[in-house]
């Protein structure tokens, strides 16, 4: 299964285009280092929260936009491996130099997925999320969200990936404990669903709505719904 490199972070809106080619001009690099799909998807339709949000996350300033993305790899060890060059290729410190955003803000974390289903179609727009999860109720989430992910699927999402989380790390400013509002005995699950672009993603949400398989019992759903963080984003780079 894929593991996943989460990453939440808040960027001026006005460096929207330094941003994008910051990350496409890294791309070549992150692929010799073993990534295997690399996305940054630009905040499109991310609404305040009565508890928590994507905005909170990571403490995003009226003038700044948040990004949701990820890079993918075959497993954790060729991401570990990957981060180990990294860390010792002068590159990328010549990079995080001048980046056109707050790093320390950014919230970051390895992920290990427990559903990847895919289905025919392009990605043109995507459902960004972060929920924290009871550790005694993984095979229950991974099982409801199997559910889910045939809806989305049937309503035109290309992809739908659950990722639980494995390698979080607590940040000095912000991080993923933080934005979920983690609780002991609790996980982090990072996750999204593709879709071909925004108007199908709207379309498939209506749809949904009506469907009697969406429908459960709120009293048996296995983690707290109100501390789901979510939203819209437009991917500005796919590699």
């Amino acid at each position: 299964m894929t593991y996943v490199e989460g990453f939440v972070v808040a960027v001026p809106t006005a460096n929207k285009e330094a941003y994008r080619k910051h990350a496409a001009d890294a791309a070549h690099l992150f692929k010799e280092f073993g990534v295997a799909r690399m996305v940054e998807c630009w905040g499109d339709d991310v609404p305040d929260g009565k508890v928590n949000d994507f905005k909170g996350a990571v403490q995003a300033k009226d003038d700044e936009t948040v990004v949701f993305s990820w890079f993918e790899y075959p497993d954790k060890a060729t991401r570990d491996a990957a981060n180990a060059k990294m860390m010792s290729d002068p590159r990328m410190a010549e990079m995080g130099g001048d980046m056109p955003f707050d790093g320390k803000r950014m919230i970051i974390g390895g992920f290990d997925s427990i559903i990847d289903d895919r289905a025919a179609g392009s990605t043109g727009y995507v459902d960004g999320y972060v929920v924290p999860v009871p550790e005694g109720n993984k095979e229950a989430y991974r099982a409801l969200s199997q559910k889910a992910s045939e809806v989305f699927r049937d309503y035109g999402a290309t992809r739908v990936v659950e990722a639980w989380a494995d390698d979080v790390p607590d940040g000095k400013v912000t991080d993923y404990s933080r934005a979920a509002h983690k609780k002991d005995g609790e996980a982090i699950v990072y996750s999204w669903v593709e879709w071909p672009d925004k108007d199908a993603r709207t379309k498939g949400w209506e749809k949904m709505m009506t469907d009697e398989r969406m429908k459960h019992d709120p009293d048996d759903t296995p983690f707290d719904g109100t501390r789901m963080i979510y939203g819209g984003f437009a991917p500005i780079v796919e590699a």
